[in-house]
């Protein structure tokens, strides 16, 4: 009786009507204003819209802004939650306390620094002044770093960064991570106390540092702890299964004096561990605040129910989850399919004919997604989508054709086709160690004397020095001129000679090697060298996005290839789910080690809630995996086994 006599006030009391607005479990976790609070959102379940009500709810309840606290991972996020709740209720909203963890840190630290021991006029590193600085100090290091397989300044930046991040030593990220960088370990932690020290010399902060000294200053200082604690009422944190273990405790920190605190977030969205990432902070929350309510945002709003009834078969196999079952009041919709193409070409024209039955079907390109676990997966598919002409974007990993290890194997191949080819001759020979632009220009110009091809440069007369320098060169071009090969032939010598290159140039070898590995298979389609590099260069597709989605609109009416972790937070009307092969997806590395095993659960989960009307799984049969030497033939074991009627099976001829 109680409750139905109060509702009545409450409409009279507030004007927004937010009965009307939200679904059950939206509006609780609106309304629910005091003590810690978990919001478990699903995928597609409102999580925005819930944040945004919630800051509206709290200023026409009479909380001054000032002491709302609302922390995203993006300042945009934060500005748009802020603007929307503005339009709800009025511009008292767009006063409240809103942004990132990093630039709350930093307006924090800017008051008190100096309790810390820092001027509070440090300059704050970017990603690449923090890399300027470690490649500084990388060429005042002696002895390890003047050796060439010695990590790059990038590389080293991960290395800190990632260490920081995870709070665990860098001698663990060395041997989880970058296990052949292990001679040069010593080298690496010297180098890190330099780059330390040389931050407090020169009042640097980088990113990591404003997380680290804030988190600090409320570790160790109550009295300003308590201060800052009082100041924030109530607090909320978005997409909280993406925080860190430092960014968890700076919240932590925050709430010792209120404990009005809601942290909105999906435990099965929790992909981004490589970032430092901590799934824990998200699962043992509850355990920390023993009073919390926890509300489960369980309707989704942008999907069909047979895709839903899959994507809750694939995340009930988690082994730790907060329990939910997504479900719409959407009509309609077709089961989700897992085709077994015969090969990685079959998967690809697979995947094109279905993209142009839809195209031609009134389905928009841009409302249609490739996804893939690594970059290097949508290779194939888009040499197919080149030649039939098909526009699209790529978005995160790299492209194909224009990756320096890929367009360094290229080379040597293009000028087996056209010897008189300068560009792809000079690239050959700036490879070699001690051959600079001046050499390479004398050495092109002997071999372009010869008038014999490429073959050439096995007769060409040089200096001793330079000589032994292109011994290795001479015979590998001796190999390929020893008889007719076929295109695969010529890449497997070409690949035996490069990949020691490869590893004495680039810090992360092991994972372009793959990328290597899956061009092989490419070249083993064909007989024709010319066509093949033909068909490597024709029309090559404008996929740089440095990890940003171009707007969609009639006249970018392109397909979208992606990431799953550059696809997170998005959706398409249809998705193909491409390489969901067991051994590629989840891979070889993550089947030993089961926290990796449960983060590519939950990345496939991810890449099947993007979808909202069709949802297609594909991966090739009999695929040799060289690094093994095993040979992978079934689905994913994230979608093995589930019934006929939840996921149909297709064969491709």
């Amino acid at each position: 009786m109680t409750e139905q006599f109060n509702l009545p006030n409450q409409k009279d009391k507030f004007t927004i009507n937010y009965e009307e607005a939200l679904n059950p479990s939206q509006r609780e976790a609106v309304t629910s204003l005091d003590g810690p609070m978990l919001v478990i959102a699903g995928a597609g379940s409102g999580k925005t819209r819930t944040l945004t009500y919630r800051v509206a709810r709290l200023v026409e309840k009479g909380i001054s802004p000032a002491k709302i606290l609302l922390l995203t991972f993006t300042r945009k996020a934060s500005s748009e939650m802020l603007n929307r709740a503005a339009k709800l209720l009025d511009s008292r909203c767009e006063r409240v306390s809103g942004g990132t963890f990093h630039s709350f840190s930093n307006s924090m630290l800017r008051k008190h620094a100096s309790i810390l021991g820092f001027d509070n006029k440090y300059t704050i590193l970017d990603r690449v002044d923090a890399e300027s600085l470690v490649g500084m100090l990388r060429k005042e290091l002696e002895p390890g770093s003047k050796h060439r397989s010695f990590p790059r300044k990038r590389t080293l930046a991960n290395i800190f960064g990632r260490a920081v991040n995870k709070v665990i030593p860098i001698e663990d990220v060395i041997y989880n991570d970058y296990p052949h960088f292990q001679p040069y370990l010593e080298d690496i932690l010297n180098l890190s106390v330099e780059y330390k020290k040389r931050k407090v010399i020169h009042k640097f902060f980088d990113y990591d540092d404003l997380l680290v000294y804030f988190h600090l200053l409320l570790k160790n200082h109550a009295d300003i702890r308590d201060k800052i604690s009082s100041s924030y009422k109530y607090i909320m944190v978005d997409e909280y299964q993406d925080t860190n273990q430092i960014q968890a405790g700076i919240l932590y920190s925050l709430t010792s004096k209120n404990k009005n605190v809601m942290v909105v977030g999906d435990d099965s969205q929790s992909i981004y561990a490589f970032r430092g990432a901590n799934f824990k902070n998200i699962i043992d929350f509850p355990r920390l605040f023993p009073e919390t309510k926890i509300i489960s945002l369980e309707e989704n709003y942008r999907s069909v129910q047979p895709i839903l009834d899959l994507t809750n078969v694939i995340i009930d196999r988690a082994a730790e989850k907060f329990s939910k079952k997504l479900f719409t009041r959407k009509t309609g919709g077709v089961k989700p399919v897992l085709a077994n193409a015969q090969s990685e070409n079959g998967q690809s024209m697979f995947v094109v004919d279905k993209i142009q039955d839809l195209n031609a079907s009134g389905v928009p390109l841009n409302r249609i997604a490739v996804l893939f676990r690594a970059g290097f997966h949508s290779f194939d598919l888009e040499l197919e989508l080149a030649r039939e002409r098909l526009p699209f974007i790529k978005v995160g990993g790299f492209k194909f054709t224009e990756s320096a290890h890929i367009k360094d194997v290229l080379a040597h191949l293009k000028v087996i086709a056209n010897p008189h080819d300068r560009i792809s001759w000079y690239r050959i020979l700036l490879l070699l160690e001690k051959v600079g632009p001046k050499t390479a220009q004398n050495i092109y110009e002997a071999i372009d004397k010869e008038k014999s091809g490429y073959a050439g440069i096995l007769t060409i007369e040089l200096k001793s020095g330079i000589s032994r320098r292109l011994s290795r060169l001479k015979q590998l071009f001796s190999n390929i001129d020893f008889g007719p090969l076929s295109v695969s032939e010529m890449g497997e010598i070409i690949l035996h000679y490069y990949l020691p290159v490869l590893r004495d140039r680039y810090d992360d070898h092991p994972k372009r090697a793959r990328d290597l590995e899956q061009l092989l298979t490419i070249m083993q389609r064909y007989n024709s060298l010319e066509q093949f590099l033909t068909d490597m260069t024709l029309e090559p597709p404008n996929t740089s996005m440095d990890g940003t989605f171009a707007e969609t609109s009639p006249d970018n009416n392109r397909l979208v290839l992606s990431t799953i972790h550059s696809a997170k937070g998005l959706e398409w009307h249809t998705v193909f789910i491409i390489w969901a092969l067991d051994g590629r997806f989840p891979s070889m590395h993550a089947l030993n080690n089961e926290e990796d095993l449960e983060e590519e659960l939950r990345l496939m989960y991810v890449a099947a809630t993007r979808a909202q009307n069709n949802l297609f799984f594909t991966y090739p049969n009999n695929v040799y995996d060289r690094g093994s030497g095993m040979i992978f033939s079934m689905p994913s074991r994230f979608i093995d086994m589930i019934p006929d009627d939840i996921l149909e099976k297709y064969y491709v001829d």
